[in-house]
């Protein structure tokens, strides 16, 4: 894709590319090619859009017209992207013990809540933000699997651990969910 600044004074061709996204996997959407020219393809494309989207159907883009594109565009766009990853930076000496709050907490419970699916021994923690007694059960059954010190405590080795496991765990329940 090319950056939004080589569009600047091409509103012809920034149209044409938006509809041309949007018409992506799409039937009732019709695709154009972006050649800065509004042309019968542009029109087509245009009024295939509006047909849609309940507005006049002219080819026409006026500002109604535009208005609804770009949001459509820009939802696309975030359909068309792989979500960036979420990277959790936990610093070497860190370590939650039992009965500490932390917002990282929360992501933990979440996978451990995974790995339990995968791993029946690691029991299913309650999303509460708190290293409760739960958690910690959760995290000692997941040490022992991964051969850490079971310690109940998070910290960087148990991390990486969890870090690892979640997406091999995850792929595992989604194809373990398509099968039932």
């Amino acid at each position: 894709m090319r950056p939004p600044e080589s569009f600047v004074w091409q509103p012809v061709r920034s149209l044409q590319t938006m509809l041309q996204v949007i018409a992506q996997n799409d039937p009732d959407y019709v695709s154009v090619i972006p050649d800065g020219i509004y042309g019968p393809e542009t029109i087509r494309a245009v009024a295939a859009f509006q047909r849609r989207h309940m507005l006049p159907v002219t080819g026409i883009t006026d500002l109604s017209t535009w208005e609804a594109i770009v949001p459509a565009y820009d939802r696309k766009l975030t359909e068309q992207d792989a979500a960036p990853p979420v990277e959790v930076v936990w610093n070497p000496e860190m370590e939650l013990r039992r009965g500490d709050r932390h917002p990282n907490l929360f992501l933990v419970q979440g996978m451990l809540a995974v790995l339990s699916e995968v791993y029946h021994s690691v029991s299913f923690p309650t999303l509460t933000g708190v290293l409760d007694e739960i958690t910690a059960d959760s995290l000692v059954s997941f040490q022992m699997l991964s051969g850490l010190p079971m310690t109940g405590n998070l910290d960087r080795p148990t991390w990486s651990h969890l870090a690892q496991q979640y997406p091999l765990a995850v792929n595992r329940s989604a194809a373990a969910g398509r099968k039932a």
